[in-house]
């Protein structure tokens, strides 16, 4: 292909990890975003091996926190299974890590001519022919990269019937500046995990199962009273965090039968939307950026390219988000007493090493090559 021009709209992980391959391929790439600047919320995230590739291939990198030995622990802290490092690398390829998400924000942004990015721009209306309406200006484009999140409206327009669903969980967030090592801990209906990051500090996560639109008066304060006799540092986190976060976790219920509608193609939570019990969501974005780059980069057609897009990257994706799913049912969101004494009897049954193995299929994932521009 010829120099071509591709709107993308949304300017978190994936759409902008999109528009860094195909500037990295010589197209002309513009990023709508409709906040006033590139930020994210502030909370870590999960690089896993398949991304950290994807990362690779795009030609980012930026500081991750590599992770270590680890456990996943009962709410005393007693031991139910050790995770190796080691043998999670020969395994997997690479070592877990774990960047803030802001860090990675920047890192992204940073990749891109400042002439690509748009922010306060409001997308009202995209068509299939590739024009994009934004407030009273339109923009054509070759391609138009839908990457605006779960509740996208892009993907509504194309998918009306399509629903988003409560994942069934709410997850309290936090970074904070203590000494602390990699760990889920597990309780009925409750997962607790904390990540090193880089610069000292650490993100933790509290994921309840209960019902949707629960708010606290204080978030710390229930925090505190409910897990005081959870295992150090789980209280030590809650009371020295500076802001804690709380939301809702929601999913696309409904698998989409394609990723492309003519020129437009849907990315990331746009298109995939899954629950976090996997720590996958923003990797599959990482995933599909490439992936789209590649196919832009080698087919000799836009229709060409998007129909491989969706070929390569639907039912992987799908599949992902069919596991995520199911990782949240038996682990932190089941509360059946023995269904979890079940549980907790098989993984302190599992070696070292077949723990390591866990998750092989999705984290194995290696990237097709993008050329550079001709």
């Amino acid at each position: 292909m010829g120099t071509q021009h591709a709107v993308v709209v949304g300017g978190g992980i994936g759409g902008l990890a999109a528009a860094i391959g195909l500037h990295r391929i010589g197209w002309r790439v513009t990023v709508f975003e409709r906040a006033t600047a590139f930020t994210a919320i502030g909370a870590g995230i999960s690089l896993w091996p398949n991304a950290q590739r994807a990362l690779a291939e795009l030609g980012v990198a930026p500081t991750l926190a590599l992770q270590r030995e680890a456990g996943v622990l009962n709410r005393r802290g007693r031991r139910l299974a050790h995770w190796d490092a080691e043998a999670f690398v020969r395994h997997q390829g690479l070592p877990l890590a774990a960047i803030h998400r802001a860090a990675l924000i920047d890192a992204l942004r940073s990749a891109l001519p400042g002439e690509s990015l748009h922010t306060g721009v409001e997308v009202t209306a995209v068509e299939p022919s590739g024009l994009v309406r934004h407030g009273s200006e339109s923009t054509q484009a070759d391609l138009v990269v839908a990457a605006d999140g779960i509740n996208s409206p892009i993907r509504q327009s194309q998918y009306p019937t399509a629903r988003v669903d409560y994942s069934g969980g709410a997850a309290f967030r936090g970074i904070a500046r203590l000494p602390a090592r990699l760990s889920t801990s597990w309780a009925p209906g409750t997962e607790i995990g904390i990540i090193p990051l880089p610069d000292d500090q650490v993100y933790w996560w509290i994921s309840e199962a209960r019902p949707a639109g629960i708010r606290h008066e204080d978030n710390r304060a229930y925090l505190a009273a409910k897990y005081a006799g959870w295992h150090a540092p789980i209280p030590e986190l809650i009371a020295t965090t500076p802001e804690i976060l709380l939301h809702d976790t929601h999913h696309l219920a409904t698998p989409l039968p394609s990723y492309v509608h003519g020129r437009i193609v849907l990315l990331g939570d746009a298109a995939h939307a899954m629950p976090p019990f996997l720590g996958q969501g923003g990797c599959q974005a990482l995933e599909d950026a490439v992936v789209l780059a590649a196919a832009c980069a080698t087919e000799s057609t836009v229709d060409s390219a998007v129909r491989r897009y969706d070929a390569e990257r639907r039912q992987r994706s799908q599949e992902v988000a069919r596991l995520s799913v199911r990782a949240g049912a038996t682990g932190p969101l089941l509360r059946n007493p023995i269904a979890v004494a079940a549980r907790y009897a098989l993984l302190r049954l599992m070696p070292a090493a077949a723990v390591a193995r866990v998750g092989t299929s999705v984290n194995n994932w290696h990237p097709p090559a993008i050329p550079p521009a001709r």
